[in-house]
């Protein structure tokens, strides 16, 4: 009893930070409710497939109806007198997401009829202190809608409301007796900071999540691919707010079926993309794999500011003192694409070194984020030509640098004005960058340059001398 006052509580003091109210979906199995959640959040991102358990954990998405904006949150299917694999843990996950919402919303199913599942989920309801509205899905016709919904009158939840998650038929009147059970007053937009949680099926990245909360907010097990979907927990550190965003196991592309699992993969990698920070989590027992170091590379190439996270340091035996130096050393080799990245050895079971991650999420979002001024990247520039000019062609055409400016950040983007960008080798690029990481910093985000040869410039010129003589 003790323990679920502090779940409930942990529950309660999560919800306070959620800047709008919360709306549970609650039901059995394969009702539709990430059908459900898809229409009223007016999007795709639920996985909906024809199979019993594709939705575990509890995820969030923004709705609205009229003036009224909240959250919805879908769950997994709830089953009372089961205990098999994942129903215990999903049963908490639901009752997770009862305790911080203000309204709720139970689906059943109007082709099955009223089901002792249904029956069993209803006493349980009625015995919780969240207001519900009933929502009797796939009444696909309006004229048969309400004969299927009638049997649903004895769950005693009230009105039986039929809708179509499909189609959209009733979901306005379901959302006009929703809406008058949610608070009238919001709580403020808080900016916050964007973290994908992001590796390999079974590295931790559940456990990791759980870690930073510490609750069990994702379900956690020893069979790779639990999570199917992307999943937004908010969590508070201080003044400051972190969406955190634990995502599906990503396994090599020829050994994914089409279905619940690929669309869990492609969430997230548009996980990746939503991001300000991707913590890309290593299994310190396998090491850095090929499908490490191809996530490595889409995160590089999606411009996202990383953090490499190797757990499960406390499994690694008969570590010494330079264990560590060695393995960051053969890690940072096969990981090269990130080599600009902060690695941090942690235990996701212990809470080693959790904490500190935290640290490096705001350091790197804060230098993904930041500008420099242009007299500043020009102060680099002159120091860095003067330690080492320009090469020369073939032809004897020495390369020169004008000037830089940062034209935008997130990534940082510096475009550097030159004569002719093809007078610049590769090894010469990659000096300047060094140059301006050394001088800098940018520690933790990947950085673009932007080589604009004299013909652009002169072009951008025309067009701004054409445009003024149009004034």
């Amino acid at each position: 009893m003790k323990g679920q006052r502090s779940k409930l509580r942990s529950s309660l003091i999560a919800a306070r930070f959620m800047p709008l109210p919360i709306v549970a979906i609650i039901g059995r199995p394969n009702v539709g409710k990430s059908t459900i959640v898809n229409r009223l959040a007016n999007c795709q991102d639920a996985i909906v497939h024809d199979e019993p358990g594709i939705t575990r954990d509890r995820t969030y998405r923004p709705a609205y109806w009229g003036e009224h904006e909240y959250q919805v949150v879908d769950t997994g299917g709830l089953v009372f007198d089961d205990e098999t694999e994942f129903l215990p843990m999903i049963r908490e996950q639901a009752m997770a997401a009862l305790a911080e919402a203000s309204a709720a919303i139970f689906v059943v199913d109007g082709k099955v009829g009223l089901t002792g599942g249904d029956e069993a989920i209803a006493s349980w309801l009625r015995l919780q202190r969240v207001p519900v509205v009933l929502a009797v899905n796939k009444c696909e016709s309006e004229n048969t809608g309400l004969t299927q919904a009638a049997d649903f009158w004895q769950l005693g939840l009230g009105e039986p409301f039929p809708v179509s998650g499909i189609h959209g038929n009733g979901t306005g009147e379901l959302l006009d007796q929703l809406v008058t059970h949610l608070p009238t007053e919001v709580l403020p937009e808080v900016e916050e900071t964007k973290v994908a949680i992001i590796g390999r099926p079974n590295v931790g990245k559940s456990s990791l999540l759980n870690a930073f909360l510490g609750e069990n907010r994702a379900i956690v097990s020893p069979i790779s691919g639990t999570t199917r979907d992307a999943i937004d927990t908010i969590v508070q550190r201080g003044d400051n707010t972190y969406r955190l965003i634990d995502t599906a196991g990503i396994r090599k592309k020829k050994n994914v079926e089409y279905g619940a699992e690929f669309f869990g993969i492609n969430r997230a990698f548009k996980a990746i993309r939503r991001a300000d920070v991707v913590l890309l989590v290593i299994d310190a027992i396998d090491g850095v794999t090929d499908q490490d170091q191809k996530l490595a590379d889409r995160i590089s190439q999606e411009g996202r500011a990383c953090i490499i996270v190797i757990n499960k340091w406390d499994a690694v035996e008969d570590k010494e003192s330079d264990t560590i130096y060695e393995y960051e050393k053969e890690a940072r080799s096969r990981l090269y694409f990130l080599d600009w990245a902060e690695m941090i050895f942690v235990s996701a079971v212990t809470g080693q070194r959790v904490e500190k991650t935290i640290e490096l999420v705001d350091k790197a979002s804060s230098e993904h984020k930041r500008r420099v001024a242009t007299a500043v990247i020009n102060e680099v520039i002159e120091e860095a030509t003067s330690w080492h000019s320009a090469p020369v062609t073939r032809q004897g055409k020495q390369g020169k640098i004008y000037y830089g400016t940062q034209v935008r950040s997130e990534p940082p983007t510096i475009a550097l004005f030159v004569n002719d960008p093809k007078r610049f080798t590769e090894n010469y690029r990659r000096y300047m960058e060094s140059q301006f990481r050394k001088h800098l910093g940018f520690t933790g985000t990947p950085m673009r340059l932007l080589w604009r040869g004299k013909k652009v410039r002169e072009s951008e010129q025309s067009s701004t001398n054409r445009a003024l003589r149009v004034k």
